[in-house]
């Protein structure tokens, strides 16, 4: 079977509007995927930077996959969560990429967005914190559906995939 291997970093995240952040991430693939190797999803560290606009983490992504076609390409979705100073959790964003498909070492970005909620829940929100979640984490990375929901841009994440492709031309996998 042709194989794939991603190997790279979060590196962090950027123009949200709070410090003290971390990530939650996972890849998804199709049913024609074997995980061969590594972890498909995990959580960085908080990083509350003191002087810097970019929060660093720096988190290791290290995945070995086999697949007999291209459909189903691994996507990673991210979530990235504020920490206050009581420990409360906030969502402040949902971001997913399609994990490029050329070989090679690519630096990237992902914008990241929250949906809104009602004029209540803004307001809510405001005074309380919390928010609105989505109910399936399948919306970060679905089709049709994500399109439907009233969302806000937050922030950026930035990542640094290294791509490998093994055996494809000799199972006939065209990329």
């Amino acid at each position: 079977m042709a194989e794939v291997h991603i190997i790279g970093q979060i590196i962090g995240a950027s123009g949200f509007p709070q410090h003290s952040l971390f990530c939650k991430w996972g890849v998804h693939t199709g049913g024609a995927w074997k995980l061969l190797s590594g972890v498909v999803e995990g959580q960085t560290q908080v990083d509350n930077p003191q002087n810097e606009e970019m929060a660093f983490w720096s988190h290791p992504i290290d995945i070995h996959f086999a697949t007999k076609g291209l459909q189903g390409w691994p996507k990673l979705h991210l979530q990235v969560w504020h920490q206050d100073s009581f420990g409360r959790n906030e969502l402040y964003g949902y971001g997913f990429l399609h994990i490029p498909s050329t070989p090679g070492t690519h630096s990237l970005l992902t914008p990241t967005w929250r949906p809104l909620g009602t004029w209540q829940e803004q307001i809510s929100q405001m005074f309380v914190g919390g928010g609105p979640h989505l109910k399936s984490p399948s919306l970060i990375y679905g089709g049709a559906d994500r399109y439907r929901l009233q969302t806000t841009s937050m922030g950026q994440v930035h990542l640094e995939l290294t791509v490998i492709h093994r055996n494809f031309e000799r199972y006939g996998v065209e990329c």
